[in-house]
Parts: structure tokens; sequence; C-alpha cells
């Protein structure tokens, strides 16, 4: 089943709606997940800074990984994100799943995310 632009916009939107609602000031963990990668972002938006970023296209991560769309992969980013963003300062964050179901690949990097030190 193909999603739709405008459904996945629409989804975004209001997953975005809540989040903000309940932020309480906190830095978003916003995921996002291609074909072949996933991008992990830390934002503040307060300020409309990016606090810290990883993904599978990571200098680091690009050699050990043997695929950047796998579970595993998205395992590492979620270290990699929790590690930068403790380094950043950051202890909490609100988790930003966008159009995103809440299962395979973006769950794993949550996981890991919070093994690494996040919380959320």
């Amino acid at each position: 089943m193909a999603i739709s632009a405008k459904g996945a916009e629409r989804r975004k939107a209001r997953v975005r709606k809540a989040l903000k609602a309940r932020a309480f000031g906190r830095p978003r963990l916003s995921v996002f997940r291609s074909d072949k990668n996933i991008y992990a972002q830390i934002i503040d938006d307060a300020s409309g800074r990016t606090l810290a970023a990883a993904s599978t296209l990571d200098k680091d991560l690009r050699t050990a990984l043997k695929s950047g769309s796998n579970a595993e992969a998205a395992s590492a980013v979620g270290k990699l994100i929790a590690e930068r963003g403790v380094k950043a300062g950051v202890g909490e964050v609100v988790f930003d799943r966008g159009a995103y179901i809440y299962h395979g690949r973006v769950k794993a990097l949550a996981d890991a995310a919070r093994e690494g030190g996040l919380q959320f």
C-alpha cells in the first residue's frame, strides 16, 4: 500500500502539533527514514538550531555497517545521536517520529537512543 504525500504531510503535522503541546521546552529528536538510510537530529525549536545530528552516512558508521537500511543500522544511529546529544548537554528530548509508524527501524533507533542516555 503506497503512502500518499498529502496523507504523510498531514500525519507529520498532526504528530508535531501534539509534540509541541507537551514538549515543555525540551528539544525534539526528529527521525527521517529513506529507503537506503536513516537520519536523526536533535532540534531546539525555540532557537531553531540543530544541536546534534547523526545518520548512516557518517564516515565512522558508513564503513562499519553492511547496509544503511536495516534495524542494526538504525540502532547504531540511535547510539550515535544519544552520544552526541549528551555531549551537547541534552538529557531529555521529545521523540518526533514524523509520519512513520513506531515500528521497525524507527523503534530500533529510539530504543538505542534511550540506552545511550537520552530520556523520552
